[in-house]
């Protein structure tokens, strides 16, 4: 860098006391600059690598699959429990349940695990709560429920770290990480931390979810993280008296996201009463009513997510 810089200041002298060498010596310049810019690029990633935790796996954890939205409100964590526990349905396998909201944890209501707290190993990992064939972790185990986390961004950040290789998940075939809304210090954790195979983004067809929904994808895309496809929830509303349909949120914005961006449309959830029910007595729908069109479509969902992120082994 020293020598670059030493020449650099020579070719700027020799061009003040030769005039005629000018257009030679500019180019030499050029070429000097561009040096000294790929130079400074490489010092500064350099610089930031070192700066970046290192990724690690989870012990025993085989596959993690995170589901996003860009926005709050969309049904996200709907989504990611029906969907945890559809893959441990049709896959017969072990599935784990994490909750990366620190600050509006909702699993352990959905998982009618509310007011449970966890036990720890001898070695002081926590122990998962298990419900429905799931092995389960929130801050919401930790925490009142009624009381409101108040953290800044690095305690936020060692909580998650606790959360993903604090915990005792034993040998898990899939984790499903039910991510806050955003694109903030969790997704960052998170996506610099473990090694994630895929992330699946929410959003209602509203253009206000869609503007989020797009930022999120485009986030995972920047940290590395394989976008497996778009879910659009509460697509339609079946009137349950005459069979009307309404499309309350507006219709097929996230298939049209989905086709901008080049991704995988894993299909729509409508807005039924039903699931929202379920969830909010702790009985989700794909294990109160396995058999009923709501739960159908959530395995619908999974099936193709599942095709997605396994689709590099069958090639």
């Amino acid at each position: 860098m020293a020598n670059l810089q030493g020449i650099s200041k020579a070719i700027r002298l020799s061009a003040i006391q030769r005039p005629h060498f000018a257009p030679q010596l500019r180019y030499y310049m050029v070429n000097v600059s561009r040096c000294l810019s790929q130079r400074d690029t490489e010092r500064q990633k350099k610089v930031l690598e070192r700066g970046l935790p290192k990724k690690r796996p989870i012990p025993g954890v085989k596959n993690i699959v995170v589901v996003a939205s860009g926005k709050g409100g969309v049904g996200k964590s709907t989504v990611a429990v029906n969907i945890a526990l559809s893959v441990a349905s049709i896959k017969k396998c072990s599935v784990g349940l994490l909750d990366a909201d620190v600050f509006g944890p909702s699993i352990p209501r959905m998982m009618n695990l509310a007011g449970q707290e966890p036990e720890t190993t001898k070695d002081g990992l926590l122990i998962p709560i298990r419900n429905y064939g799931l092995s389960c972790m929130s801050m919401g185990f930790l925490v009142d429920e009624k009381s409101p986390v108040v953290w800044r961004g690095l305690m936020v950040m060692q909580a998650i770290q606790k959360l993903l290789f604090g915990v005792s998940w034993g040998q898990l075939d899939y984790l499903i990480i039910d991510m806050p809304p955003g694109t903030g210090d969790t997704q960052l954790s998170v996506s610099q931390l473990v090694p994630v195979s895929g992330a699946a983004i929410v959003s209602t067809p509203q253009d206000i979810a869609l503007l989020d929904a797009l930022k999120g994808a485009q986030m995972f895309k920047k940290v590395g993280v394989p976008v497996l496809g778009v879910v659009q929830n509460m697509s339609v509303f079946h009137c349950p008296k005459c069979g009307h349909q309404s499309h309350i949120f507006g219709e097929g914005g996230v298939h049209r996201m989905a086709e901008e961006l080049n991704l995988t449309k894993l299909g729509d959830i409508p807005l039924q009463l039903d699931i929202r029910e379920t969830c909010d007595h702790g009985r989700p729908i794909t294990v109160s009513d396995p058999a009923s069109q709501s739960a159908e479509a959530f395995k619908t969902i999974t099936n193709n997510l599942l095709t997605e992120l396994h689709q590099d082994e069958k090639t």
